[in-house]
């Protein structure tokens, strides 16, 4: 299994990538020839974007998924393309997938689903939101432009995965998580929070002490 571990930064990343691309490169197309239909979604959009009126809207969701379309495919910026893609994303599930009303998670759970029964249908943007959350951490792998001028440059060790980098990804998270549930949102936001600042209180706590004595 060492071996398979070994070809899996190579065809992983690339897998996700391509079958990504591929679906944003459609979902951006489709707008780019069609007539925009944002602006019959009314109020629905979430700060900021329900500033921006209906037409910047949506020339913003279709050059982000074709420019990101692209960018994926060859691996360049993976991680801020997931990243962007992934608040489109979310963006879009908030306004189009998820149920307007649910008093219940039985209820919420009506709405994983294809079709829109009137409950609702994010399971296809949720399945999205899992295959980018890889990129975003782990980069495009080695079978991309990333790694190609990565290989260029002096080679830098693995920072490892302390409290303030786990801090970060879930304030990330937990912010953009909140618009569709908040107090879930709102609990990996303020977990986030706390790990990145608990670990520079402990620091400054040691360099208070090391000047004291």
């Amino acid at each position: 299994m060492s071996r398979v571990d070994g070809v899996a930064p190579w065809l992983a990343p690339l897998g996700l990538r391509v079958l990504l691309a591929w679906e944003f490169f459609e979902a951006g197309r489709e707008k780019l020839q069609g007539d925009n239909w944002f602006a019959d979604l009314g109020d629905k959009f979430p700060l900021p974007f329900s500033l921006l009126g209906a037409d910047l809207n949506w020339t913003l969701a279709t050059w982000t998924e074709l420019a990101g379309a692209a960018a994926l495919l060859i691996g360049l910026g993976t991680r801020y393309v997931a990243a962007a893609l992934w608040v489109l994303t979310v963006v879009a599930i908030y306004a189009v997938h998820w149920p307007s009303v649910w008093s219940s998670l039985a209820e919420l759970w009506q709405g994983y689903a294809i079709s829109n029964q009137g409950h609702g249908n994010y399971k296809l943007p949720l399945i999205y939101l899992a295959m980018l959350l890889p990129l975003m951490l782990g980069g495009g792998g080695r079978l991309s432009i990333d790694r190609l001028l990565a290989s260029r440059r002096a080679p830098v060790a693995a920072a490892p995965a302390d409290a303030p980098a786990w801090g970060v990804v879930l304030l990330g998270i937990g912010a953009t998580v909140s618009l569709l549930l908040p107090w879930v949102g709102a609990t990996l936001a303020s977990a986030g929070i706390a790990l990145t600042i608990k670990p520079r209180g402990r620091h400054a706590a040691k360099r208070l002490s090391s000047t004291a004595a």
